[in-house]
C-alpha cells in the first residue's frame, strides 16, 4: 500500500475502459487475491503488480496495446453461422446461449479479425475473446481465421493470432471439428506464400484451438504463466485420478520442453512483434542491410 500512495498523481481523462459504474474502485487479483486499485490494473494492462499474473484483455484492449493508432480495420464482422443451431441441453438451447453470450461479451462472436499495422508494417490479425463461450472454436471462428490467413497470403503480409480458448465448440459437434481441417489448409497456403504467422498464447489456451492454428505458427509466443494444452488439468485429474504439479502446462514448462519459442511479458509484446515483423521484411530475409 505504501508504494501505491508514493506514486505521483497524473492528469487523467477517463476512457470507456475506466468507467465501471457498478464496480468498486478495487479488484482482487485472480491469482494471488491481493487487492489492486482498478486504475492501476487498467494502466498495467491487467497485469497484477504483486504477482505479475496476466489477466484477460478484450480484443479492443489488445488492439490499443499492440497496434498502431487508428490502423485497425475490422473484417468479416457480419459473418454468421449458415445453419440454424438446434443443439440444446436440458436448460438452454444453443441459439439462446449464443444470444446471452453476445450480451455478456459485448461482441457477436468469440473472435474478431482485421487488417492493421505494427510499427508501420501491414499485417492481418485475429484476436480471441474468451468471454464469449470460452472463445470456443466454431463455424464462424474457423471461417474468420481461415479468411484472415487467405487475405494475408493474397496480400503478402504476415498473420498474427492472439489465442485463448477452452476448446472446440461442443454444441456444434462435427461442424466445430471440421474447422481444424479448414484452418489448417488456409495456414498451409499462407506458408506456401512465404508469409509469417506469429501465434501469441494467452491464459488459457486449450483444446482444438491449441491443437490447431494456435500451434501451427512459425513463431509461437506465450505470456508468463499462461495455461496451455490440449486438455486442462482438472479434466486430466478427474480422468487419471492423479494430482498434477502446480506448474503443469504453464508457458514456462512448455518453453523448457521446446513446445513454444519464447515467453514474453505483456509490456514487451508489441516491441517483440514489431521486431519479428521487421526481421521478416525482404531486406532482412535476403541478407541485405537490415536495421535490426
Amino acid at each position: 500500500m505504501k508504494e501505491l500512495f508514493r506514486q505521483s498523481l497524473k492528469p487523467f481523462t477517463p476512457s470507456p475502459r475506466d468507467i465501471h459504474p457498478a464496480d468498486d474502485l478495487w479488484i482482487s487479483c485472480p491469482a494471488c487475491r491481493q487487492m489492486i486499485y482498478r486504475r492501476q490494473w487498467v494502466d498495467r494492462h491487467c497485469v497484477c503488480p504483486w504477482c505479475e499474473h496476466h489477466g484477460q484483455l478484450t480484443p479492443y484492449e489488445w488492439i490499443e496495446l499492440l497496434l498502431d493508432p487508428d490502423s485497425f480495420v475490422l473484417r468479416d464482422a457480419d459473418m454468421e453461422p449458415a445453419y440454424s443451431p438446434c443443439f440444446a441441453n436440458a436448460q438452454q438451447s444453443y441459439h439462446d446461449k449464443r444470444m446471452q453470450a453476445r450480451v455478456n461479451a459485448g461482441t457477436n462472436e468469440a473472435l474478431i479479425a482485421g487488417s492493421a499495422m505494427i510499427g508501420g508494417l501491414p499485417l492481418e490479425i485475429v484476436i480471441a475473446k474468451f468471454a464469449f463461450l470460452g472463445s470456443s472454436l466454431g463455424a464462424v471462428v474457423g471461417e474468420r481465421v481461415a479468411c484472415a490467413a487467405e487475405r494475408a497470403a493474397r496480400q503478402g503480409v504476415p498473420l498474427i493470432s492472439i489465442n485463448a480458448a477452452g476448446g472446440a465448440g461442443m454444441y456444434e459437434g462435427v461442424i466445430a471439428l471440421m474447422q481444424m481441417a479448414k484452418v489448417s489448409v488456409a495456414l498451409k497456403a499462407l506458408d506456401e506464400a512465404s508469409q509469417l504467422h506469429v501465434s501469441v498464447l494467452v491464459d488459457q489456451c486449450y483444446g482444438g484451438v491449441c491443437a490447431c492454428y494456435a500451434s501451427m505458427a512459425d513463431v509461437v509466443l506465450a505470456e508468463p504463466g499462461a495455461q496451455i494444452g490440449c486438455t486442462g488439468p482438472r479434466v486430466i485429474e478427474q480422468t487419471t485420478r492423479q494430482t498434477v504439479p502446480a506448474d503443469f502446462q504453464t508457458a514456462e514448462v512448455l518453453l523448457a520442453g521446446g513446445m513454444i519459442d519464447r515467453v514474453v511479458p505483456r509490456s514487451d509484446l508489441r516491441a517483440t512483434l514489431q521486431r519479428l515483423l521487421r526481421l521478416h521484411q525482404p531486406a532482412c530475409r535476403t541478407g541485405a542491410a537490415c536495421d535490426e
